[in-house]
């Protein structure tokens, strides 16, 4: 087998850049386990099998990858996994702690963080290269327009960097957007200081309707609190009257989320 035939529908794009891809690889510290995910054709793995202070797993999807890289990485033996990241019971592979890393397929790039997030007390970092965009928004500050529900909950729990900027001539087939890999790094945060189901509940709702005022999302959760604690429907208006309500999501940060999650709680 010389080479893997990309499919459209697991969104492979391969990398072919060998400086970029030692660039990933190099922005992964190193000292605990690490996964990587959508090895595809090993452009990563060549790198990451040569570093010793890296215990390495990998998992694929696609089958005609799986076959490629056991054909011509024999180091793979015992390390590689066929199966869905997303399905992937996380804590039967890693007791402990350990990194994640790959070139994201960029239709499940938000439902692998979403999954970090999941595991956020045993992932201490994550490498990845996903559509720049994504990344943008993930880095991004409040204010922006791109700022969404990704870029507080992450950023709630991690420390964002936006690496460097991946042209469309890296990949094979090119892909007809640019990317950008972001590391991101767990920050000393044990506790968000409210409710963390409902905080994540308040930042999906919020942003669901980002136009507007956050009054109009937000209502039936004040609503459900005015039940809870017996208020009338001028104590309600009242409530609803707060100046953060005023506001759009994009304009709150993270402690800006946390005391709306403790005002409706």
């Amino acid at each position: 087998m010389t080479e893997v035939r990309a499919k459209k529908a697991l969104g492979q794009h391969f990398l072919t850049d060998q400086k970029v891809a030692r660039a990933i690889v190099d922005a992964l510290h190193g000292g605990m386990p690490a996964l990587e995910v959508g090895p595809g054709m090993g452009v990563l793995s060549q790198y990451l099998l040569e570093r010793k202070d890296i215990d390495l797993r990998l998992i694929e999807i696609d089958s005609e990858s799986v076959d490629y890289l056991l054909t011509h990485f024999p180091g793979m033996q015992g390390r590689l996994m066929e199966g869905d990241f997303l399905q992937l019971k996380l804590e039967k592979i890693f007791p402990e702690q350990f990194a994640i890393i790959g070139n994201f397929p960029y239709n499940i790039s938000s439902q692998i963080f979403f999954k970090v997030l999941d595991y956020k007390d045993r992932i201490p970092q994550v490498v990845g290269m996903v559509q720049k965009e994504v990344a943008e928004r993930i880095a991004e500050k409040p204010g922006s327009k791109t700022y969404g529900i990704l870029s507080v909950l992450l950023q709630a729990w991690y420390d964002i960097e936006y690496l460097f900027t991946v042209g469309s001539g890296c990949f094979a087939p090119p892909p007809k957007v640019e990317s950008a890999v972001i590391r991101l790094t767990r920050n000393a945060r044990t506790s968000l200081g409210c409710d963390e189901t409902l905080f994540k509940t308040v930042v999906k709702t919020a942003f669901g309707q980002r136009r507007k005022m956050m009054r109009n999302p937000l209502k039936p959760l004040a609503k459900a609190k005015a039940s809870r604690c017996g208020w009338s429907d001028e104590e309600l208006a009242d409530f609803l009257a707060l100046p953060v309500f005023s506001q759009r999501p994009e304009q709150l940060s993270v402690e800006d989320f946390v005391a709306l999650t403790n005002l409706l709680a």
